[in-house]
């Protein structure tokens, strides 16, 4: 990923939440530091979507069967490594990325980390789903959990072991 591009487009759909200054560089951050620990190799557009927990729950019952509102939703555009192309730039579509931001505030405010924290992980978590990563399976968890650390103190974002949650 040496001079390959990241366009990240970020749209704001929720009135809840002021999102601080910076959120949004750091969200291209975390995208791009993804993308060049996993080696991608060629230009790449991730839409990130902030939403309130009502969208976010009605989202979730959609596509997840799911009626409960969700810290966040990935919705890769890709199998296999395969992605679909913006054939008027040449990058690869990896997907959308959804944040509740109303939810993110809660769980930094449960877990006593900052919100930037907070949905810093959640972009790193939700782009290495676009990347094909789950954890459903112990072992998947265990080595998604390593790449999202190794992101995180890339971004000088602090590693909490509040993370560990059974489900």
């Amino acid at each position: 990923m040496k001079n390959d591009k990241v366009r990240v487009v970020i749209t704001n759909s929720q009135n809840k939440i002021r999102i601080p200054t910076g959120m949004r560089m750091l969200i291209r951050r975390a995208c791009t530091a993804v993308l060049r620990m996993e080696e991608f190799d060629a230009d790449a557009e991730i839409s990130v979507t902030f939403v309130d927990n009502d969208e976010i729950k009605k989202l979730n019952a959609q596509y997840r069967d799911k009626d409960t509102a969700t810290d966040v939703l990935s919705f890769p555009m890709g199998e296999n490594g395969v992605y679909d192309t913006n054939l008027d730039t040449g990058a690869k579509i990896l997907g959308d990325v959804v944040i509740s931001l109303e939810k993110a505030t809660e769980q930094a405010d449960l877990y006593g980390h900052s919100l930037e924290r907070e949905v810093g992980y959640l972009t790193v978590h939700s782009v290495l789903h676009l990347l094909g990563y789950d954890h459903m399976e112990p072992l998947e968890k265990v080595r998604m959990r390593e790449k999202e650390e190794a992101v995180m103190k890339q971004l000088g974002l602090e590693i909490t072991l509040a993370y560990t949650v059974d489900e």
